[in-house]
């Protein structure tokens, strides 16, 4: 479902009380052997992107009943995934395959401190050989359900 078909089924009362579906998807998958900050941190970093590069996954901004405002989220709900070093080269390999919207998070850049440094760590190891502990992916929902296979969901 698209925004412009979420709005309109969401007119109708009825409608209004049925959950919004949508089309695409968005998933994280974290390498299992992660403390707790870095898995909070990669997360962050991977989907920081994805509303400048896909406007459409941005939501309308909110407001309290005070009308103090707040800045607009995901439209849609963020799922996370763990997985083995496998499981993440094997994500990684197949979200190329089907030219997926993507960000990786490598280990090389828990030791930089800034986007500069970050940038030249991943551009200089090549494909085959990033150590991968995060992927983030966008895209239709199947294609991103093939990309996560074998992964589980974080607890």
């Amino acid at each position: 479902m698209n925004d412009t078909t979420a709005t309109t089924a969401m007119s109708g009362t009825t409608a209004a009380m049925e959950p919004v579906r949508f089309d695409t998807k968005i998933a994280v998958l974290l390498r299992e052997d992660l403390e707790t900050w870095q898995r909070l941190n990669v997360s962050a970093f991977l989907v920081s992107g994805l509303g400048t590069e896909f406007p459409e996954v941005i939501g309308e901004p909110y407001e309290d009943a005070d009308g103090v405002g707040y800045q607009p989220m995901f439209r849609q709900p963020v799922l996370v995934f763990e997985g083995t070093k496998e499981n993440l080269t094997t994500a990684h390999a197949r979200v190329l395959s089907r030219a997926l919207p993507r960000a990786v998070f490598t280990s090389d850049l828990f030791t930089t401190g800034n986007d500069r440094d970050n940038r030249a760590a991943v551009r200089a190891v090549p494909t085959g050989e990033l150590d991968l502990v995060g992927l983030a992916v966008y895209g239709p929902r199947n294609a991103v359900d093939k990309v996560m296979k074998g992964a589980r969901m974080h607890p």
